[in-house]
């Protein structure tokens, strides 16, 4: 990948996730953020990122994605005093690592993968946050629901192979 569609690529990602971050400030607003020793670690995510799309190793990106997302968990509970979330939103650190991969594809420039194994982790690591998050009682949303995420899991492990074209001739 050209240095330009890299810098592009790593400049609309930090655009991105600073639009989040106002996002979630606008729409949270019992939820202050404090800059404080938390957004160090956010800091050295985004570091990691940048060196790694400067110097053209695209497999920072995956490391990146996880000192970045722990940062935000801690950045969050610190805000919060929600301590106690460890029960449950230790399942978005998978998540984070398919960030990474889905971010490793794009830098690499195979944007075809870009969504297959990385979109598979975030996926999975949403399902467990729901689930976990509803059984410790802090997702009252999913209550006793959360089941039919297990359900629409399992259908779309069950269809995805009928969704591939066959390839012909070969072994299986």
């Amino acid at each position: 990948m050209n240095r330009t569609r890299r810098s592009n690529l790593v400049g609309g990602l930090l655009l991105v996730l600073l639009g989040l971050l106002v996002l979630v400030i606008q729409l949270l607003p019992g939820l202050r953020i404090h800059f404080s020793w938390p957004w160090i670690i956010i800091g050295f995510g985004v570091l990691l990122l940048l060196i790694g799309s400067a110097t053209g190793v695209a497999a920072l990106s995956i490391p990146a994605s996880i000192v970045a997302g722990i940062g935000g968990i801690l950045a969050y509970q610190y805000a919060s005093g929600d301590w106690d979330s460890w029960a449950y939103i230790w399942s978005l650190i998978p998540g984070f690592v398919g960030i990474g991969i889905v971010l490793f594809d794009l830098l690499g420039g195979d944007t075809r993968a870009a969504a297959g194994a990385g979109g598979w982790l975030i996926l999975i690591s949403l399902t467990l946050f729901c689930i976990f998050g509803s059984v410790f009682g802090a997702l009252g949303f999913m209550g006793q629901y959360w089941p039919v995420l297990l359900i629409l899991l399992g259908i779309l492990l069950l269809i995805r192979p009928l969704l591939r074209p066959r390839r012909r001739g070969g072994s299986a």
